[in-house]
Order: structure tokens, then C-alpha cells, then sequence
């Protein structure tokens, strides 16, 4: 096993590349689990897969399913990780409340197949895995730390929970080095258009460049606590290289409102966003997380960690994304 190794599930996701990135200019050896090979053509590591220096000497990518353990186990054998990040599966809270099987199968089975796999290794690799401020809920008190029980409100945030419970019955009854970043959301450029964050930029954007008309939302009040992804990314890679693997928070400790964001984003563009935000109440959830906001006071301790990009930067850098990605 090569002590510079690293195996990432979700690597073509907006978490998975820049760790990726960031894993290969520390000099690491990245393997990747990829689904769908076609993806590569348009996806977030598509400049590393045409990069000759590096594709195939440094990085390598497996194609695989989490259905199929036997084929897992065979690329992890082969691969022999000294780090593993699982980052993988279905990462939408309201599409779960239609699609809960797919959605436990997806998050669930998927990561217990993973410890099982990595358990019977001669030597297995530090594991973490990506967990979310979903496994909360609706909490108790504001802000949650390490320590807050779990509470989730939908099948999503439950999925999240059995695979967080699960990597720390593994480490406290198999003895092996699983744990959890139990991560808040998080936003970059590489964010789907299908979050909410990027709704809003794209749509600021394209509206300011005259492509749209209006935008349509659900509540407004809403608040979540909102990070640069690419920090969070380096938290996780901060867990790892800790002494004791443990659970950790990555958060920013401060919540803002849908409305900030419609507002900030808007204001990137000159634009009053009262006269372009339209009420659609059927993109209000029914089970609404109660304003989950994180307490990094741990990681922040043991690890130095923080997030470094404010709220207003944040939008910003989205809103300008958009707007180049608009105008191309």
C-alpha cells in the first residue's frame, strides 16, 4: 500500500474534483470510481483526464457501481488506498421524499458495502466519509456541535445517518480508522444548477444579459449555513491526517436567509431582485429543516480549520461564474 494513495467515490462531483486537485498537486497517487464513463467529456476533472502528464500515471479512474461489491472489492484490492474519501450518492433531501429506496440504496448500502470491503484489507485505509447537516433535522439547539442527536427529517438526512453511525461502529467495534465529516452546506462554481445557490446566480445572471425574464422560488425564509466548498474539501483531507481519526464538523457557524442570497446575488448585477423573484409554492418543501447551523469550534481546535470565503464573496464568485458560463 502506497502511503500517498488516495481513493475517492463521487470524484466527478463539485466536492470529488477539487480534491482530486488538491490530492495530485500534494503529490498523491488518486484513484477514482466513475459510473458513467461519458461523463468525463463534460465533467468537473475533464481537464485532468485530458491531461497526458497526468491521466494515467497519477490519476487513475475505475469504472464501477455500488451494487456490484465483488467488482468493488477488486479495484480497492488493486488500488490499495491509504486514504479512502467516500463522497458518492444521491445528494438531493427532496427527491428523496419521492424516491426513499433508491435513496437508502444509493447512500446506505452503498457506504456499508465500502466498510465491509475495506475491513477485510490487510492493511485498510483511513476512511471518511461525507455526511450532512441533514442527519439533524429539525435539532433542538442552535448550533450543532459533534454531540447534537440525530434527528432527520427525511429519508435523505436518514441515509446520511446510517452511514455516519455506521463508519463509527466500525471504528469502535472493528478498531479501524472510519469517521465523518458531518458537512454544512457548501457552494462553488462547480455546484449543480439544481441547488438552490445556483439557481439564484444563473438565473441573475441570465436575467442581467437579458436570457431570462423571472425567477421562481419557494420560501424565502429559509436560512442555511452556507461555506466555499473548496475549504471544506481541505477540512476533510485535515481529518485524515489527524492522529485520531474522529468526527468532525465542517461549518461556518453563521446562517443566512434565502432571501440574502437572492438579494446578494441581484445586487452582483445591479439589479433589484423584487422585480425579477416570483412565489411558486410548489417548490416549498414540506419537511423543512429548522435553520441547521454548524458549530467548527472542534475542528477549528484540533485541526486549524475554517472556512475562509465570506457569505457576500461566496455569491459573488457564483454570480461571476454564471455570468462568463452565460455569455460563452
Amino acid at each position: 500500500m502506497s502511503k500517498q494513495a488516495a481513493f475517492i467515490t463521487g470524484i466527478t462531483g463539485q466536492d470529488g474534483s477539487y480534491l482530486c486537485e488538491m490530492l495530485l498537486e500534494k503529490g498523491y497517487e488518486v484513484h477514482g470510481l466513475v459510473h458513467r464513463p461519458e461523463s468525463l467529456q463534460s465533467g468537473n476533472i475533464r481537464h485532468l483526464v485530458e491531461n497526458e502528464a497526468i491521466f494515467k500515471k497519477q490519476l487513475f479512474l475505475h469504472t464501477g457501481a455500488f451494487e456490484d461489491a465483488t467488482h468493488l472489492r477488486r479495484i480497492i484490492n488493486k488500488a490499495r488506498p491509504a486514504e479512502f474519501y467516500h463522497l458518492a450518492g444521491q445528494s438531493s433531501p427532496r427527491l428523496s421524499l419521492e424516491l426513499p429506496e433508491a435513496t437508502v440504496e444509493s447512500i446506505g448500502m452503498a457506504t456499508l458495502r465500502l466498510l465491509e470491503i475495506i475491513r477485510d484489507l490487510d492493511e485498510p485505509p483511513r476512511f471518511l466519509y461525507a455526511s450532512s447537516s441533514e442527519v439533524f433535522g429539525s435539532p433542538v439547539h442552535s448550533p450543532q456541535d459533534e454531540q447534537t442527536p440525530v434527528r432527520p427529517t427525511t429519508p435523505y438526512g436518514a441515509a446520511k445517518s446510517f452511514s455516519q453511525e455506521m463508519s463509527r461502529i466500525y471504528r469502535t467495534a472493528y478498531s479501524l480508522p472510519t469517521c465523518s465529516a458531518i458537512l454544512y452546506n457548501h457552494e462553488s462554481p462547480r455546484r449543480r444548477d439544481t441547488f438552490v445557490t445556483m439557481k439564484i446566480a444563473r438565473a441573475a445572471a441570465r436575467i442581467k444579459l437579458g436570457l431570462q425574464k423571472e425567477l421562481e422560488l419557494g420560501s424565502l425564509q429559509g436560512r442555511r449555513d452556507w461555506g466555499w466548498a473548496p475549504d471544506y474539501v481541505r477540512g476533510m483531507w485535515m481529518i485524515l491526517q489527524s492522529d485520531t481519526v474522529d468526527d468532525f464538523i465542517l461549518a461556518t457557524g453563521k446562517l443566512h436567509s434565502v432571501e440574502q442570497l437572492v438579494e446578494a446575488a441581484f445586487n452582483c448585477v445591479d439589479l433589484n431582485w423584487r422585480d425579477y423573484v416570483k412565489h411558486d409554492p410548489a417548490l416549498v418543501m414540506t419537511v423543512e429543516p429548522y435553520a441547521p447551523c454548524g458549530n467548527p469550534a472542534k475542528a477549528k481546535r484540533l485541526l486549524g480549520w475554517q472556512n475562509t470565503v465570506p457569505f457576500e464573496e461566496m455569491i459573488q464568485r457564483l454570480v461571476e461564474s454564471q455570468l462568463d458560463r452565460s455569455r460563452a
